[in-house]
């Protein structure tokens, strides 16, 4: 049975209205993690799925959570490649629905270890605006876009609206010429950045870890190379615990993950 939200989403403040209602299924601790948001086609390339596909994975394997709209085509890859543990979908249906049906056993599947969001009380069925509301919360969610693939007039180039009103970055993949041609006007407007390669963008979020790793505020705050004074100064005796652990090396008085 889907809850209604009572926690305060900082990123959501981006919106032109925060949500009166937000309805949930799954963990909420997702929330609290690096967030990036991926968009795009729903008739995508084989190129642009495995592309899209690896990104994801990458930024997961460095703790980041990939939001996405649930939809075929991008969205689904999207929370295919980060894994359903590390994805959080927005959807555009009351949560009782699981909606496309072509998506039902991902969307369950994230239910169960990721987190399903909704505005939309139990029993909505999805209609156009619903996609749109969706979209921009899909958008606020993450710390910046990116654009897979999207043709001029497309659902997803109205979310590039949505993330320039809220000034977040926005980045796509590169694609040839005559393909995508969406994410080739954004860079031919100054928009957006292009992805050159996968893992030196992903590696901007920190290091990547096995799944073995707990990613948690720890974690998350050594990703970002603190001092040693500052970590313990924030965890105390963990950071001396973690460094026997083999979790992260400490060199020149700066905490790296391993």
């Amino acid at each position: 049975m889907s809850q209604n939200m009572t926690e305060h989403i900082a990123n959501l403040d981006s919106m032109k209205k925060y949500p009166t209602s937000l309805f949930y299924k799954g963990d909420l601790a997702l929330l609290h993690r690096p967030k990036i948001s991926i968009v795009g086609s729903r008739r995508l390339s084989q190129y642009t799925k495995e592309l899209t596909y690896r990104l994801a994975k990458v930024l997961s394997s460095r703790g980041v959570c990939v939001v996405s709209g649930a939809a075929m085509g991008v969205d689904a890859v999207a929370h295919e490649g980060a894994g359903v543990e590390n994805t959080i979908a927005v959807v555009a249906n009351g949560l009782d629905i699981r909606y496309p049906a072509v998506n039902k056993s991902l969307i369950e599947k994230i239910e169960k270890k990721g987190l399903v969001l909704s505005q939309f009380n139990d029993g909505f069925r999805a209609t156009g605006w619903s996609f749109v509301v969706r979209n921009e919360v899909v958008v606020a969610l993450g710390d910046m876009l990116i654009v897979a693939e999207a043709e001029l007039d497309s659902g997803s180039m109205r979310s590039v609206e949505y993330a320039l009103a809220m000034k977040k970055e926005i980045y796509v993949l590169p694609h040839r010429l005559g393909e995508s041609r969406g994410t080739h006007k954004l860079l031919q407007e100054g928009k957006a950045k292009v992805i050159h390669d996968l893992e030196d963008f992903a590696s901007r979020f920190g290091a990547s870890v096995n799944s073995d790793v707990l990613k948690d505020d720890f974690f998350y705050f050594c990703q970002n190379a603190p001092t040693f004074d500052e970590a313990v100064s924030k965890f105390g005796d963990r950071v001396y615990e973690a460094e026997l652990e083999g979790i992260i090396t400490i060199q020149n008085s700066i905490v790296r993950l391993n």
